[in-house]
């Protein structure tokens, strides 16, 4: 992990959170759709495989079934009061890659400026 740059990590990291938010979304969407199974992933484990692989490549997400939800009588099991509060938590973490982002840009912006 050390030899790559901060920068594709943050990108890795951002690409992930949205990747997961699109898969909440599509949850909340689906929560009328009879038999649908929510859906997830392993954040903290996709970011793991991400930063492993090697830089040219993009492993292929592990989106699975949530297990041992509480389903109704139609099959389907979105909770989306859940559903809600994964979105908020990813978009936090989303907004916290962008900020850190944009503090790399400062720091090097800053270095270039300063002359060094």
């Amino acid at each position: 992990m050390a030899n790559i740059p901060v920068l594709s990590q943050l990108e890795s990291y951002i690409s992930l959170a949205n990747k997961r938010e699109t898969v909440i979304a599509s949850n909340m969407a689906n929560v009328d759709t009879p038999g649908y199974r929510t859906k997830d992933m392993d954040f903290q484990q996709e970011l793991k495989r991400a930063m492993a692989a090697p830089e040219d490549q993009t492993p292929r997400l592990a989106v699975h079934d949530v297990k041992g939800l509480l389903e109704r009588p139609d099959g389907n099991n979105v909770d989306i009061d859940q559903q809600s509060l994964q979105l908020s938590e990813t978009q936090l973490q989303y907004q916290m890659g962008t900020q850190l982002i944009e503090d790399r840009f400062h720091q090097l912006l800053s270095a270039i400026n300063s002359g060094e």
